[in-house]
């Protein structure tokens, strides 16, 4: 197994090693004068969209949004479908950009089955509290999406503006066409 960080023990500080050493010793030796890091899991500071949106100025609130956008796209083009697209379960960098961090709902975007929103034939279809339609375990309906994402009033129609084929099952079946083809 090639090391995940490698290093000269002597910089490490004498307090740090040992931990090291003793706490994590099932990912951490030495090796010479060499600290050895098998496994080591790093996290980055972010700021939940949701609230970095609300919190932040109009113009970096907007470079934020379209980066979601982005990062959604980016996600499908790896055959990723994060499940949840909450703008909670996304976070923005120091730099501005925006990444996924929710994992537990993740699979493959060619799981699923994105599907149009079928037209209701009566009234009773239409006022209708829970879905007169079959809905499959992978079912996936983006026309539903817009109004339960929490994007700022003020910031939905920029987002429609970059990304509205992002709430098109068409889109979504030809991204999936072409991760599975």
């Amino acid at each position: 197994m090639n090391p995940v960080v490698q290093m000269r023990a002597s910089a490490a500080v004498p307090e740090l090693l040992d931990e090291l050493l003793t706490q994590a010793a099932q990912s951490c030796r030495l090796d010479g004068d060499d600290l050895i890091i098998e496994h080591c899991y790093m996290e980055r500071r972010l700021r939940p969209l949701d609230l970095y949106l609300r919190e932040a100025e109009p113009a970096a609130a907007e470079a934020a949004l379209i980066d979601y956008g982005h990062a959604l796209r980016d996600l499908a083009a790896a055959d990723v479908f994060p499940g949840d697209l909450l703008l909670k379960n996304f976070g923005v960098t120091r730099h501005g950009r925006v990444i996924f961090y929710d994992y537990d709902e993740l699979c493959a975007l060619s799981d699923c089955v994105f599907r149009d929103l079928p037209v209701p034939r009566t009234e009773e279809e239409e006022t209708s509290a829970e879905p007169w339609f079959y809905v499959g375990p992978s079912d996936v309906f983006p026309e539903e999406w817009l109004p339960f994402l929490s994007i700022p009033q003020e910031l939905r129609e920029l987002f429609v503006q970059h990304h509205g084929e992002l709430l098109t099952p068409a889109w979504w079946r030809a991204m999936a066409a072409r991760v599975d083809p």
